[in-house]
């Protein structure tokens, strides 16, 4: 599966009108789509196991019969979709129902289907900035997270994708509020085989950020990332710092960050959506990776976030392999809760 791919053209001449134009997002090939398929499935089996297997037996009768709106109300809230998004989701799947005069079970089983897909695709179907053709040089991805989410974990499964794709990585160690997260950093960036630029423990996390966009430009790295405390998001000065390292990156590259990604761990249900909030707020999240998705019965987090958020899920987290990183998408997603 490949991460990162600058499509193959001719440069366009500075005069030309087109090339301001952003390109259309590269599309994954047979194979890609196949991997997805594959470790989403993988991804989602003690969800589709657990709470959303009772879906199943709901259809398994010929007709839906109107008692059953209750049990699917609560399969949904139970797998963390939130009272407020099943409520959304299954008032227009009543609607849909009572417009059709649908009875069939496997009728309204294929309505709820597509809804929950519609769901997962209403945040925008923009692609991330890694995927488009007009990828921008260097392209800088901020990441942001509370403690224990797998952030760093993250960030080293993804320059893991880069590197593999053909890309020069460059992580940038701006965690400096926790001892041993530079360290950590390095590590995967020795096993990974990819810069990683960093100062001393309690050293001012902006002034890494610049370092390593700096070493970015000199070397011409094709990619930065930026590592941040796991800041506790209910620590205002944190968030604050957090804010500074933002407006670093745009003093150095007034176009960057062109993705912020915050690594959820998806275990915690509905209290990532209070996470979300709160770094959205401070930095404008562009994407979500939920983290440890394969280890959790209660999938169903992903359709709160894009709920009530309207923020896209990026990747997905299938396993403790490096290559255990997925891009999410919504059709494999529902497709593999329903299996």
């Amino acid at each position: 599966m490949r991460f990162w791919r600058r499509k193959q053209a001719e440069t366009p001449s500075p005069g030309d009108a087109a090339s301001a134009e952003p390109q259309e997002a590269l599309e994954p090939t047979a194979e890609e789509r196949a991997e997805i398929h594959e470790q989403t499935g993988r991804a989602v089996e003690r969800t589709r196991r657990g709470i959303f297997g009772r879906i199943g037996a709901l259809f398994e009768r010929a007709d839906f019969d109107d008692t059953l709106w209750d049990e699917l109300e609560e399969i949904l809230i139970g797998a963390d979709a939130g009272i407020e998004t099943t409520t959304a989701i299954l008032d227009r799947l009543r609607q849909r129902v009572k417009k059709e005069g649908v009875k069939q079970s496997a009728r309204v089983r294929e309505l709820l289907r597509e809804e929950l897909i519609t769901e997962l695709q209403e945040p925008g179907d923009t692609a991330p900035a890694w995927a488009r053709g007009d990828i921008p040089s260097p392209l800088v991805i901020l990441v942001v997270g509370v403690n224990g989410a797998g952030k760093t974990t993250t960030i080293a499964k993804m320059a893991y994708a880069f590197k593999r794709d053909g890309a020069s990585v460059i992580l940038g160690a701006a965690d400096t509020f926790r001892a041993a997260a530079t360290d950590q950093l390095k590590v995967w960036g020795e096993r990974v085989g990819v810069r990683v630029v960093a100062h001393q423990p309690g050293a001012d996390p902006g002034a890494v950020a610049f370092d390593t966009l700096a070493a970015a430009e000199s070397s011409g790295a094709d990619i930065v990332m930026i590592d941040t405390a796991g800041r506790l998001h209910t620590k205002s000065n944190l968030m604050e710092e957090l804010k500074k390292v933002d407006r670093v990156i745009k003093r150095k590259i007034p176009s960057a960050p062109h993705e912020t990604l915050l690594v959820l761990d998806a275990t915690t249900g509905q209290n990532g959506l209070q996470q979300a909030r709160t770094f959205t707020e401070a930095v404008g999240v562009t994407g979500i990776v939920l983290a440890k998705l394969d280890g959790t019965a209660k999938g169903g987090i992903a359709f709160a976030i894009a709920h009530e958020l309207g923020i896209p899920v990026r990747f997905i987290g299938t396993g403790e392999r490096m290559e255990d990183l997925a891009p999410f998408d919504p059709v494999e997603f529902v497709d593999s809760l329903l299996a």
